[in-house]
């Protein structure tokens, strides 16, 4: 019974999945992206819906010129958090990296309506105009 002052259960998971993106990110940092998307993969079989997995993933595949697939992962993370303006700015630049300039444009507008003097965007915004 969850009384007045009792606490929620804790997710008996958090500890085991704070370590996997511990073990995730440090295997970009060393640059094995392909034994870093095999256990991010892995690890969204089983919680499907983490943000930062998401990402990473779809920055690995954007690193690797995946454009099409990182643009799915980074969807997938906006579903989350649709106001990450790093996922949105990676998604921006895939968008420019396939020739979808509208597509791109579409996301820096987003941007500025969250961080209206983010210089990235605004660099970016130049290049897809000119």
């Amino acid at each position: 019974m969850v009384g007045l002052f009792s606490r929620t259960p804790r997710d008996p998971q958090k500890k085991k999945n704070i370590e996997k993106l511990k073990e995730i990110k440090k295997l970009v940092k060393e640059k094995k992206y392909d034994a870093a998307l095999k256990s991010g993969k892995d690890f969204l079989h089983k919680v499907p819906h983490h943000h930062d997995i998401l990402f990473t993933m779809g920055g690995i595949y954007h690193l690797q010129n995946k454009y099409k697939t990182a643009i799915s992962y980074f969807d997938k993370a906006l579903e989350i958090a649709s106001y990450d303006v790093e996922v949105l700015l990676l998604k921006a630049y895939s968008h420019q990296k396939l020739g979808e300039n509208k597509r791109a444009i579409q996301c820096c507008e987003k941007i500025q309506e969250i961080d209206p003097k983010n210089k990235a965007v605004l660099v970016l915004l130049e290049e897809l105009n000119s």
